[in-house]
Parts: structure tokens; C-alpha cells; sequence
């Protein structure tokens, strides 16, 4: 009982650390273009190595 009442705090504490993360990104312009990447990809381009 006394290693659930540590671990609920620690549980909740990641939690808003991985939120207030996500957050961070959205708001900084993480996720503006996710199609480009995912166009990337498929453009081919040879160049000789």
C-alpha cells in the first residue's frame, strides 16, 4: 500500500511532464508539416554516391 501511494505522484508528475512536452512542440512548430515528411520519402532523387 505504502508503494502505491509513492508511485500515484510519480505517475502523475511524468504524465504532466510528457503533456506540458507535447504542448511545447505543438506550440513551437514541431507538427507544421507532417505531410512533407511523409512526401520525402517517396521522392527519388540518384545521385551517384
Amino acid at each position: 500500500m505504502s508503494g502505491i501511494l509513492f508511485l500515484i505522484p510519480i505517475a502523475l508528475f511524468m504524465g504532466l511532464l510528457g503533456l506540458g512536452a507535447f504542448i511545447w512542440s505543438v506550440r513551437s512548430g514541431q507538427f507544421d508539416d507532417p505531410a512533407g515528411s511523409a512526401n520525402r520519402i517517396l521522392i527519388d532523387e540518384d545521385e551517384p554516391l
